[in-house]
């Protein structure tokens, strides 16, 4: 009698190192595809049904073959799927790319896989040469400058750091106890989404809004949307220069790091000059942790020093820098995100 016999599934063969090594040399293949077609507005042409390569070339004012060669090489990786009449219909990752999809996907695509970072990267040799930004070397101008010549560009990138940073106002909120605050001063406060989170948490607590010119629009907006406008001022200005005064609360979130250490002391002496006596600051950024193991931080140091010129930091780092700027470090609150709290008072 003959025994049964029961297939097993073949384990996954293990990728070599070289082979490990050129897939994460290649993986921009993959991110300028997808920056392609988020560009193209192709996910908004898909939302009601799949189209033909011929349908969507037409509406792009694309090559056809070719687009279709795009889109199947994105449909292998999940983007996209096909259809028997070798339409092209979303997936649930390529839906996230619509223009009003939850997350802000296709904005950030634009902003942080678009033409001008994507030129900043091109000069990574020279950075690491010279400690200079890739971003001057490849376009002559700095991040800052470049977004305020370039508006649609600067309310992509607006929109990429909702997108990016998700839930973390929540977060926020859910991590710091802000109710016995009187005024929150949020020190380039971009789209005004953390202070709106603040405030409507909190309706107690009264809110202003330091940032670029023109940036103060898209924060106006976002702010009425939430209805925080009756206790909320947005004003613009250049934070290397001066902050708001009276402030019980002066909150830099995602800034610090895009700044070389002069100007990061500058701009947090400026908020240690214009805060209470017994006022705190809030950092808001991620913490490199110790040690070789995974993490985000790392990564993004790179594009810190590539794009603005700033750089991540360590808990220590960070004391360090406070101590410049006449603060004193008190504790890091975790949040549920991959940014913390850097709590400081006047030293």
């Amino acid at each position: 009698m003959q025994a049964d016999t029961v297939d097993t599934p073949l384990a996954a063969p293990q990728v070599p190192p070289h082979a490990q090594v050129i897939r994460m040399a290649t993986a921009y293949w993959v991110s300028r595809a997808v920056y392609a077609v988020a560009r193209l507005g192709i996910a908004d042409l898909l939302k009601d049904e799949p189209r033909d390569a011929e349908h969507l070339a037409a509406a792009t004012d694309t090559h056809a073959p070719t687009l279709r060669r795009v889109l199947r090489s994105l449909a292998s990786v999940g983007l996209f799927r096909t259809d028997e009449q070798d339409r092209f219909a979303l997936t649930t990752l390529g839906a996230a790319l619509q223009s009003d999809a939850p997350g802000a996907a296709r904005s950030t695509v634009i902003a942080l896989a678009g033409e001008w970072m994507w030129a900043a990267w091109g000069e990574v040799l020279h950075a690491v040469r010279t400690g200079e930004t890739g971003l001057q070397k490849a376009l002559g101008v700095s991040e800052y400058q470049y977004l305020a010549q370039h508006p649609e560009e600067a309310s992509h990138f607006n929109a990429a750091m909702i997108g990016f940073h998700g839930d973390e106002p929540a977060a926020i909120v859910e991590s710091y106890d802000f109710s016995g605050m009187r005024r929150v001063v949020d020190v380039g406060g971009g789209s005004g989404n953390l202070l709106g989170t603040i405030l409507t948490a909190n309706p107690n607590v009264r809110g202003v809004l330091l940032d670029r010119p023109q940036v103060v629009p898209d924060a106006e907006r976002n702010l009425s949307a939430v209805r925080v406008t009756d206790r909320c001022q947005v004003a613009g200005g250049d934070f290397l220069e001066a902050v708001p005064d009276g402030g019980d609360v002066y909150i830099v979130s995602h800034c610090i790091h895009n700044w070389d250490e002069p100007s990061c002391v500058r701009i947090l002496a400026n908020c240690r000059r214009a805060m209470q006596q017994a006022g705190r600051l809030l950092i808001i950024e991620a913490v490199v942790r110790p040690g070789d193991e995974p993490d985000p931080a790392k990564i993004l140091d790179l594009a810190m020093l590539l794009i603005p010129g700033g750089q991540e930091r360590s808990q220590e780092e960070y004391r360090i820098l406070l101590e410049k700027a006449g603060f004193r470090l008190t504790r890091v609150v975790p949040t549920r995100t991959s940014a913390s709290i850097i709590e400081a008072i006047p030293a």
